[in-house]
């Protein structure tokens, strides 16, 4: 039994809202970790566009009410679902953006791990490049990731967005944090950089779009995508013909799925086993895909 409760005998269910989310690797990540740990887990994928705050409320409350210990959230609704919880996690109310959500004690209380999960998985190229780092689209994920490298002292980050209000709202969120400077383009952000994240959807089957000209790519400029499908990206496939180091979706879409499951369950989960079960998804949906 876990710390929060959890027996082997009773089933750990979690899920996840947005959309487009058919592709999500998530449910057989949380459920094979669970499996690991013991437990019956079930992550259920709770597919719905265009929700308004009150469709979205509704959704929270059958969370509440229906047993689930906690709920991820995706594209389009991380900043939507704010000031539908009950509580927020100081991290996530620094940035104002979610993608976890713990039902404890009948109560909602909304966390980050993106933030956690994108700073694990970009420590190896901070290391070994220099100190500025561009980032593209300052949405939900864009936000986490640019707390991520403020907390890794990026002393140097740029962020663009093609809705320059938002870019601002997030300049002013991260005073305190270490600031970041908001970039009037693409090749303003790129300019002098040694490393490029891209934090919007761009580039997410069935969009086969970059949102950084290839031109703009060169050898000494390490780039990640928190987008994992497909898992090279075109900005990511034009990144690599320059020559560039490159970090896929995969090591973020790991770790924050570990660091929710833990959320979820006071339990650590096998980042192994759960990288297993993302690899497993994506080579069957290579296959899938190379056979249509």
């Amino acid at each position: 039994m876990s710390k929060r409760g959890y027996p082997a005998s009773k089933k750990l269910l979690t899920g996840l809202i947005g959309a487009p989310i058919a592709h999500s690797a998530s449910p057989a990540m949380h459920e094979r970790a669970a499996e690991a740990l013991g437990l019956r887990g079930h992550y259920q994928l709770i597919e719905v566009a265009g929700a308004g705050a009150a469709g979205l409320a509704m959704m929270l409350e059958g969370v509440r009410r229906l047993g689930f210990a906690g709920v991820n959230v995706t594209f389009p609704y991380k900043e939507a679902v704010v000031p539908l919880l009950d509580e927020l996690a100081p991290a996530a109310a620094a940035m104002a953006a979610v993608n976890t959500v713990v039902v404890r004690n009948s109560r909602l209380i909304g966390h980050n791990t993106d933030t956690t999960g994108f700073a694990r998985a970009v420590a190896p190229l901070l290391a070994a490049s220099g100190n500025a780092v561009a980032v593209i689209g300052t949405g939900g994920v864009g936000k986490a990731i640019a707390f991520a490298l403020a907390s890794l002292k990026v002393a140097d980050l740029r962020i663009f967005d093609s809705e320059p209000a938002r870019a601002e709202r997030l300049a002013t969120l991260l005073t305190g944090h270490g600031g970041a400077r908001v970039a009037p383009s693409v090749e303003d952000a790129l300019d002098g950089a040694t490393g490029l994240v891209n934090g919007t959807p761009v580039g997410m089957l069935p969009n086969r779009d970059t949102p950084v000209p290839a031109s703009l790519l060169r050898e000494n400029l390490w780039v990640a995508d928190a987008v994992y499908s497909p898992l090279i990206t075109p900005l990511l496939a034009a990144a690599r013909a320059k020559g560039a180091k490159i970090m896929t979706g995969r090591e973020l879409a790991i770790y924050q799925a570990a660091d929710a499951f833990e959320l979820f369950t006071g339990l650590a989960p096998s980042t192994e086993v759960m990288g297993e079960a993302f690899d497993e998804v994506m080579a069957a949906r290579s296959s899938a895909y190379h056979a249509a």
